[in-house]
């Protein structure tokens, strides 16, 4: 039975049956429990199917869960599971076993995927659009970065949440210590080793210094199918063939032409690394709002494009620290200063990358009022969070996308701090 109240809620009335033992009666040569049957009926609540909101709840939940910091002394976990490796690993190793040449499909194999192309093409101009406009927008909108530790903040005045865990923090109750930030607080810089060859000779610890460190998406374009004249990389016409983990024929040893270093190269250079955008550098917006737009779209351009990349091109991370490598399998440079770093000789731990370790979400404390008071310890259950770049856009004018407005915790009123003490 089902009841429509007037606010679209829909009430249904259920049954439910039961039985309690009550006595123990005997029957024949056993004693048996004898119950009685009793019923209770409750009234469940559901919404309107037909109402806007319910739409919307099904489309977003209302809130999530804010992101947890990974311990620095545990590994991270792998996202593919261990069995389906395991079992990648022996299907490779009988193959190798019965000398048989192993499958492998374009990107794979060291050719392009031809669809992917324009892809790549796409997440670099949205790169530079993202840096660019990142850097005229810090010239509008205050970021704050604290001395002691990796937190950041968005906003016309540092926060006082004591949340603090650098050094000194107990001398100052865990209160941050503030200074002015710059794009690479809101983008944190992931760059990782260009190579010519990626089924080439690997870096090694002592040949570290003979190739060029590029930001890993700029890396990840590359290789996926854009030309950059300052990074030449070797577009192969034969595939790669391999045995198990051994290549038996990468198409023989071709010289790594000299890269050009033009003064076109070198402005090229500049829109792709954030290190020289740096505020106070680039001029102010005309139109903030429609700039903060663009930002915006332009960044989640970039998650999206790069996703799609990754999908086919391998991409490997440390899982103990955040070193990133472009490529078939990680470099050997022993530069890893993470979680039990002695036991593997500075050696990495690779595994497959994610998005998020590519290009890092950064997230931050959602200031629902910047004219307002700065944040405070006691209502911080109140406030969400938010990647960098999202919050800098959305203070300067751009609007919510929808896949942050859970996080954010947009549809919470902040409370006064007296009435915060009788929320439940």
């Amino acid at each position: 039975m089902e009841i429509l109240n007037c606010k679209g809620v829909r009430f249904s009335l259920t049954g439910i049956n039961g039985t309690r033992a009550n006595q123990l009666v005997k029957i024949g040569s056993q004693h048996q429990r004898v119950g009685r049957a009793r019923s209770v009926t409750c009234c469940e609540y559901s919404p309107d199917p037909a109402s806007k909101k319910h739409e919307r709840y099904q489309q977003q939940p209302q809130n999530v869960d804010l992101p947890e910091l990974h311990p620095k002394n545990k590994k991270k976990p792998f996202p593919v599971p261990i069995k389906k490796m395991l079992q990648a690993s022996r299907k490779d190793k009988r193959l190798a076993q019965m000398r048989i040449e192993k499958p492998l499909e374009p990107p794979k194999n060291g050719l392009l995927l031809p669809e992917l192309v324009p892809v790549a093409y796409e997440v670099l101009d949205n790169w530079k659009i993202l840096i660019r406009g990142i850097s005229q927008l810090l010239n509008v909108v205050t970021v704050y970065g604290c001395r002691k530790c990796p937190q950041v903040h968005v906003g016309p005045v540092g926060h006082q949440i004591q949340d603090c865990y650098g050094s000194g923090s107990q001398r100052r109750n865990s209160h941050h210590s503030w200074v002015r930030g710059s794009i690479n607080d809101v983008l944190i810089p992931i760059e990782s080793y260009h190579l010519f060859d990626p089924f080439g000779r690997r870096v090694k610890h002592d040949t570290r210094f003979d190739f060029d460190r590029i930001p890993a998406i700029v890396e990840l374009c590359i290789q996926a199918g854009v030309d950059l004249p300052q990074y030449p990389t070797r577009r192969r016409t034969a595939p790669v063939r391999m045995i198990g983990k051994k290549v038996i024929d990468r198409g023989g040893v071709v010289d790594e032409p000299k890269p050009h270093r033009s003064e076109d190269c070198i402005s090229l250079l500049a829109e792709l690394d954030t290190f020289s955008n740096q505020q106070g550098q680039s001029p102010v917006p005309s139109n903030v709002k429609e700039h903060a737009e663009r930002t915006l779209k332009a960044y989640c351009d970039v998650r999206r494009g790069v996703a799609q990349l990754m999908s086919k091109y391998t991409v490997k991370a440390c899982g103990y620290c955040s070193e990133v490598h472009i490529g078939p399998w990680g470099h050997n440079v022993k530069l890893c200063g993470a979680f039990k770093h002695q036991w593997r000789d500075g050696k990495h731990g690779w595994q497959d990358a994610v998005v998020d370790e590519v290009i890092p979400p950064n997230y931050v404390w959602h200031v629902p009022d910047p004219a307002g008071p700065p944040l405070r310890s006691s209502l911080r259950s109140f406030y969400g969070k938010a990647p960098a770049v999202v919050e800098l856009c959305v203070q300067a004018g751009a609007e919510i996308p929808e896949e942050y407005r859970p996080m954010m915790r947009t549809d919470i009123i902040i409370p006064d701090p007296d009435e915060a003490r009788m929320a439940a």
